[in-house]
C-alpha cells in the first residue's frame, strides 16, 4: 500500500448464543494500525466493555441491541461490528433465514468481485492487472501513492493499455496523496477513463482539488459514518463510496449507508478493509440487497489469506462473482475448536 507493506494481521472474531442454544458469529479485523482509526487490540479491549452489556438482551431487538452497545460505549464502531454482525447471524438462523433477508432482500444470488493491485513496478502492475481481468474482474483497483507521482502516472498508462476497455479502473491513493500531485495525476490521465479514490487525507483537501479533477472522485477513509454520508453526498462533494461495513458499525449501519447512496444515486462497494469467512460473507449479504446499478463490488481478503474458516461454504471470488450464499444465517459454519481456546467469555 502506499503507506507501506502489510505481512500479517489479527482478526478478532466473537461468538453470540441466544437463550434456546443458537450460535451466530461476526468478525473485524482492522488493517494495521495506521490505516484507520482502529487496530486490533482496540478492538479487543472495546469487545470487553460491550460484551457484558449484551448479556439479556432481545436478539430480535437489533436497534436496542445498537442502544445497549451505544449506552456502554461512546465511539469504536469497529468493535461494536463484530457483534452486531453475530446479533444478525444469530438471530436470521433462529428463523431459518439468510441474513440478506433480515436487510431488505436480496436483489441477485450473485455479486461482483473487484481487485486490488498493490503498489509495485509498473510492467508488473499491468501484468497482474491483465491476469486478474482475464479471470473475470470486470473493475480493478490500482494502489498509487507512496512514490513519484511520475511512476503513478506510468503505471496507469501501462495498465490501462494491458486491459479491455470494458475493465473499470479506480486510483486509490489510500490518502497518500497532496491536493497538488492528487491533480497533477488526473490531468495527467484526462484521455483514460478511471475513477479516483480518496486521493488525499481530509475532507477539506477532498473540497480543494474536486473542482480540478478530471474524473470522479470517491470516498472511502473519510467515509467514517453516516453523518459524513450525508453531507458528502448532499454537497455533491463526490461520486461514489468505497464502504466499508465495520466502518459503519456493522450490518445496522451498513443499511443506512446503503439507503443513502440509493437517494443520492451513488455507486458505492460494499467490502471491508481485511478478514476472513466471517467478515466476507457479511459484506456479501449486504452486497446483494444493493440494487445493481449502484454496485460497485465486492473485495475479499481471500487471495491474501491461506485458507478457509469454512472449508467447504467459504466465500471466494470465481470468474470474478462472488455467490451469495443462501443457507440460514450468514451461511457459512464455523468449527470454534480450530481457533483454540477464546480470550475472553462473557455470560
Amino acid at each position: 500500500m502506499s503507506s507501506g507493506p502489510v505481512w500479517s494481521l489479527n482478526s478478532t472474531l466473537v461468538s453470540v448464543e441466544l437463550e434456546g442454544g443458537v450460535v451466530g458469529w461476526g468478525e473485524t479485523c482492522p488493517l494495521g494500525a495506521t490505516y484507520a482509526p482502529a487496530h486490533a487490540e482496540g478492538a479487543r479491549a472495546a469487545l470487553n466493555v460491550l460484551g457484558p452489556a449484551l448479556i439479556g438482551s432481545d436478539a430480535a431487538n437489533l436497534r436496542a441491541v445498537q442502544g445497549r452497545m451505544d449506552a456502554a460505549l461512546n465511539g469504536h464502531a469497529y468493535a461494536k461490528a463484530a457483534l452486531d454482525i453475530a446479533v444478525h447471524d444469530a438471530l436470521a438462523r433462529t428463523r431459518g433465514l439468510p441474513v440478506f433477508a433480515l436487510l431488505g432482500g436480496a436483489l441477485t444470488d450473485c455479486v461482483p468481485a473487484y481487485f486490488a493491485i498493490s503498489v509495485g513496478p509498473p510492467e508488473e502492475m499491468a501484468r497482474e492487472a491483465a491476469e486478474r481481468a482475464q479471470e473475470g474482474y470486470q473493475r480493478l483497483q490500482i494502489k498509487v501513492g507512496g512514490r513519484p507521482i511520475a511512476e503513478d502516472i506510468e503505471t496507469v498508462r501501462r495498465v490501462w493499455a494491458a486491459l479491455n476497455p470494458q475493465v473499470r479502473l479506480v486510483l486509490d491513493a489510500n490518502r497518500a496523496l497532496n491536493p497538488a500531485d492528487a491533480i497533477t495525476l488526473s490531468q495527467s490521465l484526462r484521455d483514460i477513463p478511471v475513477a479516483i479514490e480518496q486521493p488525499c487525507d481530509t475532507l477539506a483537501q477532498l473540497a480543494q482539488i474536486r473542482p480540478r479533477l478530471a474524473h470522479p472522485l470517491y470516498m472511502d477513509e473519510s467515509a467514517t459514518d453516516i453523518a459524513t454520508l450525508v453531507r458528502a453526498s448532499g454537497q455533491g462533494l463526490v461520486d461514489g463510496f468505497g464502504l466499508k461495513l465495520t466502518r459503519m458499525g456493522g450490518l445496522s449501519g451498513m443499511q443506512a449507508a446503503r439507503d443513502i447512496c440509493e437517494a443520492a444515486g451513488l455507486r458505492h462497494t460494499c467490502d471491508d478493509s481485511w478478514g476472513g469467512d466471517i467478515i466476507a460473507a457479511a459484506c456479501v449479504h449486504m452486497a446483494s440487497t444493493v440494487q445493481p446499478a449502484l454496485l460497485d463490488g465486492v473485495w475479499l481478503a481471500q487471495p491474501h489469506i491461506n485458507g478457509h474458516y469454512d472449508a467447504q461454504r467459504g466465500v471466494r471470488a470465481v470468474d470474478g462473482r462472488i455467490s451469495v450464499p443462501n443457507e440460514p444465517g450468514l451461511g457459512v459454519s464455523i468449527d470454534p475448536e480450530q481457533f483454540g481456546p477464546s480470550i475472553a467469555t462473557f455470560n
